[in-house]
């Protein structure tokens, strides 16, 4: 039993059985609800807010095979036992949620259990391991650490130049960013710093690098083995929020990566992975993405082979699930989740994107164009969707 619950990274940093998500982490959840369908193992039961229509039930047979079960979150007590449940990510929340709804202890993680799992996912494990990369290649760029008290964060700044960012311990998908600029830190923006440090326990900082492109390595962690699992080549916003995964091969974009630097620090960096991710996080099992980023600097570009860890699932690992399931390997194209502010926008531009980029398949596998991924409607905010054009970009 699958189920997305996006707000999973604020709910583990705030750790209480009665957190709140915001509103539009609550928007988007329901928005996307059906998303797992596309990453969870056929035949698997599909946890959502809302039933989809028997339209978009309908969408899904043109690509996916095997018969797609969704039932609602309220009804999760009512299927048997021996279901597992896989969210996006585990949460004190979600566990409460769910043991009030009458789920067997045995089907949750306990709550030391989840607060290894904090512990694992704070950033401060990144900065642990770009450190330790960096002492054994000197190549790779890159520099993080990381401040308990505000104090100690203007005492940094002040000896800095240039521009840099502060990061919230526990965020992703580019969330929990504030960009300091090289003119200084502002009044709110230290009041931000403060909050982040009473909330968090301490902020990340570090210098603003030139970005040339962004990407990801997957891992996953089962039984003790860790194993690769692709590429994410993916792009964001200037803010650093996620805007969208490129669809290639896994050699499609080592070779694009390969523009800018040696494969041989690629596959130095998923062979450092492979073997370090099991003694950092020796009692996980699940997907682990490590952000990467390619930067211009004066030496050439350079590899920054530790910009954050995942510790769940998300969006690149959906991406390249999707990709090498439902894909032809000689087309290529772009995942995106869109947001539209207007209600009825989303409805329009999906009609308008079905027309664009007529559906075509063979065999099983989307050759092109456009397919919503998950239901759009007239009060939809939230779109995850795929075009398949080896044209398409960001």
């Amino acid at each position: 039993m699958y189920y997305f619950n996006p707000d999973n990274d604020l709910a583990l940093a705030n750790f209480s059985n009665n957190y709140t998500p915001p509103a539009s982490a609550i928007k988007i959840a329901e928005d996307l609800s059906v998303l797992p369908v596309w990453y969870a193992p056929e035949e698997t039961n599909i946890i959502v807010r809302n039933l989809p229509n028997e339209n978009f039930i309908h969408s899904l047979k043109s690509i996916i095979s095997t018969p797609v079960s969704f039932i609602e979150f309220s009804e999760i007590a009512f299927y048997p036992d021996k279901e597992e449940i896989t969210p996006w990510g585990w949460n004190p929340a979600l566990r409460k949620k769910l043991q009030d709804m009458g789920i067997s202890e045995y089907r949750l993680p306990s709550i030391d259990d989840l607060k290894q799992l904090r512990l694992y996912s704070g950033r401060q494990n990144a900065i642990k391991m770009l450190k330790e990369i960096q002492q054994l290649r000197s190549d790779f760029c890159g520099k993080s650490a990381f401040f308990e008290s505000h104090e100690k964060v203007l005492e940094y700044l002040s000896a800095q130049s240039g521009d840099s960012v502060m990061k919230m311990p526990y965020s992703g998908s580019g969330k929990g960013l504030m960009w300091i600029r090289n003119s200084g830190i502002t009044d709110k923006q230290t009041d931000w710093c403060r909050r982040v440090i009473r909330s968090q326990g301490g902020v990340v900082l570090e210098p603003a690098l030139n970005k040339t492109v962004d990407f990801a390595m997957e891992f996953k962690i089962e039984k003790g083995e860790v194993t690769f699992a692709g590429y994410s080549l993916f792009k964001t916003f200037t803010s650093g929020a996620y805007a969208g995964n490129y669809l290639l091969t896994d050699e499609m974009i080592e070779n694009r990566l390969a523009d800018y630097v040696s494969k041989d620090d690629l596959i130095w960096l998923k062979t450092f992975y492979i073997k370090k991710l099991i003694q950092y996080f020796p009692n996980y099992n699940g997907y682990i993405g490590v952000d990467m980023m390619i930067c211009k600097t004066s030496s050439g570009h350079r590899i920054q082979p530790c910009v954050e860890i995942n510790m769940r699932m998300n969006m690149g690992m959906v991406a390249r699930v999707f990709y090498d399931k439902y894909v032809s390997i000689t087309s290529s194209g772009i995942f995106v989740v869109d947001f539209f502010k207007k209600q009825g926008d989303a409805y329009a531009k999906n009609r308008s994107n079905l027309e664009k980029y007529p559906q075509k398949t063979k065999n099983g596998k989307i050759e092109s164009g456009y397919f919503p991924l998950t239901p759009v409607y007239k009060d939809t905010n939230y779109v995850a969707h795929v075009i398949i054009d080896r044209n398409i970009t960001f």
